[in-house]
């Protein structure tokens, strides 16, 4: 195995962790990941991340099921939509240059780290559990569908905060929920690329495999760690990487 390949997996470790404690964040980590350390091109990338973060979060599932924190009605409603907008975003994709979907996955990183590091604290269980509008469920679950299958980001973080809001839940349970969510529409996103992107299947295994033993780590470590902290110390994580991806793609255009 290369020295490439172990420092991916070594790093795919952290998107499995993040997944498995936030509900979110394992595209954001993993595309850059996928682009300037393994050397894929973005749709590539994009593709490869969301077999990735749709395993993995299959994976992380089972730890927060175990522990009462997934709604499945709730997950599966909001990911049923999303499914249908990711798949379309893939197809959508098809038809974009590689460096825009990069300054577009840019842009949804610092959009990311804005709404983490403005966020406060969440509610509490208990709290949060009002009936929500099914409607607006349905339409944020189609608009991060088609985002998540265009850019290959924009997921758990928008899917967190929407069943948090929307949906009712309290911030646990939506971290939980937020992985079935994620699981299928990251599915059909794929789904939508393989139309027209091939995947190094070998690399592609290697990543997943280190990926959901973060998830699993991640899965236990939930109910230890203070989720503001946590949130925060990402939050400027995600904004230097979208920082240096932006700077990367302008001069790549100059």
């Amino acid at each position: 195995m290369s020295p490439v390949i172990v420092l991916v997996a070594a790093l795919a470790v952290l998107v499995g962790l993040s997944l498995g404690l936030l509900g979110g964040g394992g595209s954001i980590l993993t595309v850059p990941v996928l682009v300037y350390v393994a050397g894929m091109d973005a749709k590539e990338a994009i593709a490869t991340s969301l077999l990735v973060v749709g395993v993995t979060s299959a994976v992380a599932t089972l730890a927060h099921a175990r522990a009462g924190r997934v709604r499945w009605r709730t997950g599966l409603l909001f990911g049923g939509v999303a499914m249908v907008g990711a798949y379309l975003g893939g197809r959508v994709a098809e038809f974009l240059p590689g460096t825009l979907l990069l300054l577009a996955f840019a842009v949804m990183m610092l959009a990311t780290a804005w709404a983490m590091l403005r966020r406060r604290s969440g509610p509490e269980p208990g709290e949060g559990h009002g009936s929500g509008s099914w409607v607006l469920v349905v339409a944020e679950g189609l608009v991060v569908g088609f985002v998540t299958g265009i850019v290959g980001a924009g997921g758990g973080f928008l899917v967190v905060p929407a069943l948090v809001l929307l949906g009712g839940l309290s911030m646990p349970v939506a971290v939980g929920t937020s992985l079935v969510v994620i699981t299928m529409k990251s599915g059909a996103g794929l789904a939508g690329y393989l139309s027209s992107v091939s995947i190094d299947w070998g690399t592609a295994g290697v990543v997943t495999l280190a990926a959901v033993v973060g998830a699993l780590v991640g899965g236990r470590l939930v109910a230890r760690v203070h989720p503001d902290r946590l949130h925060t110390a990402f939050g400027w994580f995600v904004l230097v990487m979208g920082v240096l991806v932006l700077a990367q793609e302008i001069l790549a255009l100059l």
